[in-house]
């Protein structure tokens, strides 16, 4: 009888936290929405912000958020997974690999104004470069890399002993047992990890303060050479992402409109963060089934 109790008692307390949890995320999400909807139209996502006039948008920043995100991703996804496959399938088992895993731990856990301020160091004093799109994505990478590689590393870990030793035990060398039966099988984990590490850099705000600016320069989204100085595939301009602006309106406040524009670009941004968690949890699915033949 007591163990039941007990069982029931812990059932209830698992229920109440995870109801909690739900409940927390779902007051927030409809109270940034429902503050932010009356704003969202077409024109406040196709128009350019305005320094001083009312009725500005938010498209340049809402691009290089997007744009950042690309690059960014296109830098972490390949080391990241490199790294982790590495970890876990080729490094000895000795104390420099502990030593790295320590300093991995220690990487991922850092603030990201730390980040930020060995951007600007490095990224932006050091090279030379400014304030720019490109400094700013190598900083997230450093921000996002060490859970990209952690993730990849566990999901590699996490597939069974069997499948690889099938594989090893048909002659298959190991390079092409990693690729062609632990990684598909590590696929959705290792996708959710992109997905929480994309999550990161769009939101993220405080280590694109030092590296990519505060500003966007004016903008032809009908010139796409991006060595440019108004082509917005330029990677060597600064670039305000929408987490930024939201912080710099909110800061500044010398528009009119200040809080209607922090109010929508807040609603676009977690809507935008949504969608695009949505649509990588699709195509994860997609990519393990077609890898998988399931």
């Amino acid at each position: 009888m007591n163990r039941k109790i007990t069982d029931k008692l812990a059932t209830g307390m698992f229920g109440l936290c995870a109801a909690i949890i739900a409940a927390i995320l779902v007051g927030l999400f409809s109270y940034i929405i429902i503050n932010g909807v009356s704003q969202l139209s077409f024109d406040f996502i196709t128009t350019k912000s305005s320094a001083i006039a009312a009725g500005g948008g938010i498209r340049d920043q809402l691009f290089n958020s997007f744009y950042i995100l690309f690059i960014t991703m296109l830098i972490t996804i390949p080391l990241g997974v490199g790294g982790g496959v590495f970890m876990a399938e080729y490094a000895p088992n000795n104390k420099v690999t502990d030593f790295i895993r320590t300093c991995i731990e220690v990487l991922s856990s850092l603030p990201s104004i730390v980040i930020g301020m060995f951007g600007l160091l490095m990224f932006v004093n050091l090279t030379g470069w400014g304030y720019t799109i490109i400094g700013g994505a190598l900083a997230l990478t450093v921000f996002n890399l060490p859970v990209m590689v952690r993730v990849t590393e566990d999901a590699i870990r996490s597939v069974p002993k069997d499948l690889k030793e099938a594989s090893l035990a048909l002659g298959v060398s190991r390079w092409h047992t990693v690729k062609t039966v632990l990684i598909p099988s590590a696929i959705p984990s290792i996708i959710t990890g992109a997905i929480l590490a994309s999550g990161r850099v769009f939101g993220e705000a405080a280590a694109l303060l030092f590296t990519a600016g505060l500003t966007t320069p004016r903008l032809n989204f009908t010139e796409w050479n991006p060595f440019s100085e108004t082509s917005p595939l330029n990677i060597f301009r600064p670039a305000e992402t929408l987490a930024v602006h939201i912080w710099n309106v909110n800061t500044q406040g010398i528009i009119p409109d200040a809080e209607a524009i922090a109010n929508g670009g807040s609603a676009v941004l977690v809507i935008s963060v949504l969608v695009f968690n949505l649509a990588a949890r699709w195509l994860g699915t997609m990519i393990y089934k077609k890898l998988t033949a399931n």
